[in-house]
């Protein structure tokens, strides 16, 4: 086992989800089906087919479009094998964003099935609290 297998397997599955979210929005999409992606791994991006193939390639290409994204995590939860990490996306610096939800299911420490929804950050809100 190399040492970075070792961290990785020493991670909570909270910490691993992090990970992998980090690691897609900094272009290294590769890098993080290899670490967390399990075998039997579905998705339902509905922009999507469902398979981990058609997603890897769609967060390459927009991380190749978007080489300034920036993700910052505002809060993660872990239960059982559940993981549920919110976010905030933005494509570039200037970019307003996006509230994003992950929900990421885990199995033997892998992720095996990942849900997304999220939504764009008005400009103008009513709402004294903000998105986050």
């Amino acid at each position: 086992m190399s040492k970075e297998q070792q961290h990785t397997s020493e991670l909570t599955l909270k910490e691993k989800a992090v990970s992998f979210l980090q690691l897609v929005a900094s272009g290294e999409v590769r890098d993080a089906y290899q670490r967390y992606i399990g075998p039997s791994f579905s998705h339902h991006n509905p922009f999507f087919p469902g398979d981990a193939d058609s997603l890897m390639i769609a967060m390459e290409e927009n991380a190749a479009q978007n080489p300034n994204k920036i993700l910052t995590v505002k809060l993660a939860i872990q239960e059982n094998e559940t993981v549920a990490v919110h976010s905030h996306v933005k494509q570039n610096p200037e970019d307003l964003g996006g509230a994003v939800v992950h929900i990421f299911r885990f199995q033997d420490g892998q992720i095996v099935e990942l849900w997304d929804v999220g939504q764009p950050i008005p400009e103008d809100s009513p709402n004294e609290n903000g998105v986050f």
